[in-house]
């Protein structure tokens, strides 16, 4: 019954579109998961990124190197192991806007931002207290939670969680910037998520940011859902630190290596606590087995052990898809796929009468590849017939979906089947 609606993507514009597309050969750099004769329509790079067809050469190359070298890749690897991780640290720097010295590759989202808070997180006088969104990720609460709790303190009185426009919407940046004057003289630390990761909606972080340092306060932010997504210029704002995962937006694999920014201008306090490894220690000493601790004057000061190698393979190969393009096309065509998918959504509600609420700000500024959507007369039946139909999308409690059409492989010929099941589905 779908073609008995007028389309706002026929499959002739998205095939003319996707032809003119600069980025339209980056699609074959990727393993798009099979359904049927076809592809899938695979629109939860949010949550894991396609495997790129590069990873296994580069993973498998570190695996040769181990059987035929031993202990001895770490020194004549062809990537050698014990600065491997420093390989990865320009495009990095690339992606978040920083200096190859301010990010390095290592742990997990929520390891860094637990080594993060370690350090930037000191409650002291009448300053204890951290800023937070309500409805954060549940990882970073608990890591807030447990850093106050460390110092003896409570949340329920120094959390302070800004909350939405309403439940499950957007949060207001005019509530966020009064909350940091009202309450900034109590306030230690800031932490936001850059995107939400529910709703979709990218904050203003340079405008945050300077609000908060205005009043004395420590700012850092979640990247899980930025990195990779949206533009970020963390040296040019005066970020503190910034953590991410890689296995979203950057395609590094389930679970791959994470990383961690930290501001140049704390790179030589020696005086900052560290939670200490030697993989932090002074390159040139690391290996005299000394007792005290002498901080490389870098992010990388921050690691507590040596890389993760085989992880870190395949992050390399992802970046190098990164490293290939202009991250302005990726944008351009990021906001153009969103766009589409809110057109769609919209002509869908038009055409069947079907009440459909998109939750993700609509302003280009404040949205990324994410677009999160809710059919109120449906349920999650609807979400699972999408899946048996070869959509691959996102479903969060109590009846979010969420999708994420990614610049880098999916295509307008992905959304204009997509739009023909969500009206064919619907009209049923």
């Amino acid at each position: 019954m779908a073609q008995l609606f007028t389309r706002y993507l026929p499959i002739e514009q998205a095939l003319a579109l996707d032809q003119s597309d600069p980025l339209s050969g980056a699609r074959r750099l990727f393993f798009v998961p099979p359904f049927g004769e076809g592809d899938s329509i695979y629109l939860t790079g949010n949550s894991l990124g396609l495997q790129p067809r590069s990873a296994q050469a580069y993973l498998q190359q570190e695996l040769d190197d181990w059987k035929t070298l031993g202990v001895e890749g770490h020194f004549h690897a062809k990537n050698p192991w014990m600065p491997y991780h420093e390989s990865l640290a320009p495009s990095l720097a690339r992606l978040v806007g920083g200096l190859p010295s301010e990010v390095v590759a290592m742990g997990s989202l929520t390891h860094n931002l637990h080594l993060a808070l370690a350090s930037f997180y000191k409650p002291s006088g009448s300053r204890t207290a951290i800023l937070t969104e309500e409805k954060s990720f549940p990882s970073d609460r608990y890591a807030l939670t447990s850093h106050i709790q460390w110092h003896g303190l409570h949340a329920a009185t120094e959390l302070i969680e800004v909350p939405p426009m309403e439940n499950g919407k957007p949060h207001s940046e005019e509530t966020i910037l009064r909350t940091i004057d009202t309450h900034g003289d109590r306030i230690a630390l800031f932490l936001f998520g850059g995107v939400n990761y529910f709703t979709g909606q990218v904050f203003c972080m340079e405008k945050i940011t300077r609000a908060a340092q205005a009043k004395g306060i420590i700012v850092g932010w979640d990247l899980a859902h930025a990195i990779g997504n949206v533009p970020l210029q963390l040296h040019q704002w005066n970020v503190d630190f910034a953590a991410w995962c890689s296995y979203k937006y950057l395609n590094s694999s389930p679970g791959g290596v994470g990383g961690l920014f930290v501001h140049e201008r704390h790179h030589h306090d020696k005086s900052l606590t560290r939670l200490a490894g030697w993989w932090g220690q002074n390159k040139d000493r690391r290996f005299l087995m000394e007792p005290d601790f002498d901080p490389i004057p870098s992010a990388e000061a921050w690691q507590v052990s040596n890389a993760p190698i085989l992880s870190m393979a395949v992050h390399r190969a992802a970046l190098a898809i990164f490293d290939a393009y202009d991250l302005s096309l990726l944008r351009q065509k990021s906001l153009a796929l969103s766009q589409a998918l809110i057109g769609i959504l919209d002509n869908a509600a038009v055409v069947t009468g079907e009440p459909i609420e998109i939750f993700t700000p609509r302003e280009e500024a404040h949205r990324g590849s994410q677009i999160s959507v809710r059919f109120p007369k449906r349920d999650k039946a609807f979400f699972n017939a999408l899946t048996q139909k070869g959509v691959v999308a996102d479903w969060r409690e109590p009846d979010c979906i969420r999708m994420a059409p990614v610049p880098l492989y999916n295509s307008f010929e992905d959304l204009s089947r997509l739009e023909s099941l969500i009206l064919e589905l619907l009209s049923q």
